[in-house]
């Protein structure tokens, strides 16, 4: 069985998320980009390796265009970003 460091680098591209059964992948990407700055939040507060975050990483990078994501990056900048992480 595969370690999830395994799984993380042979990742290719976002799999199957039934929370999100149709094409438009609005959602999941919002999603996945809470969940990746949730994660390291969690984990570097207590003090343990975030690198298990990268797999929402990878996620939000390869289904969200990089305009939103530059557009959230400077929101959260300049915390104004509407999401709860």
């Amino acid at each position: 069985m595969a370690t999830v460091q395994e799984r993380i680098q042979k990742y290719k591209t976002a799999p199957f998320d039934a929370r999100f059964p149709n094409t438009n992948q609005t959602r999941n990407c919002y999603q996945n980009y809470l969940d990746f700055y949730r994660c390291q939040k969690a984990l570097s507060s207590a003090g343990k390796d975030v690198a298990l975050c990268n797999w929402f990483h990878r996620v939000y990078k390869s289904i969200c265009p990089m305009s939103w994501v530059n557009r959230w990056d400077e929101q959260r900048e300049s915390r104004t970003f509407a999401g709860k992480i």
